[in-house]
């Protein structure tokens, strides 16, 4: 399994679809193997659930998210945890102990209105 962050400075960066840097942990008996940091290198929005998937992301661990993005996510069948905040070696660490504090219906304000 593996797990992203949306990451910034050691901790859970607070905006998906601005995300620059992405924390890879692998998971493998319930245990972190592994951590890498990846650039997404300018991805925006509509991108980066595609560069998750091409990285073999399992889950994703994120402050807060728009609607858009959360779909593009479900279609590629990565579990999402939004609505995260603070540091983010401690989140991946609830998230495997089933004590991760996280919001199933976490919206993005930036995106509450309609685009035109």
């Amino acid at each position: 399994m593996r797990i992203a962050v949306a990451y910034e400075g050691g901790k859970v960066f607070q905006h998906f679809g601005h995300t620059e840097v992405f924390k890879l942990y692998d998971i493998k008996a319930g245990k972190v193997q592994g951590t890498a940091v990846a650039n997404t290198n300018g991805s925006g929005h509509g991108a980066l659930a595609g560069f998750l998937k091409n990285s073999n992301v399992n889950t994703l661990i994120c402050g807060g998210i728009g609607d858009g993005a959360k779909r593009a996510l479900a279609e590629t069948g990565i579990e999402l945890y939004g609505g995260v905040s603070g540091d983010a070696d401690q989140a991946v660490a609830d998230l495997l102990s089933g004590s991760l504090n996280y919001n199933p219906d976490v919206a993005c304000s930036h995106h509450s209105g309609h685009h035109y």
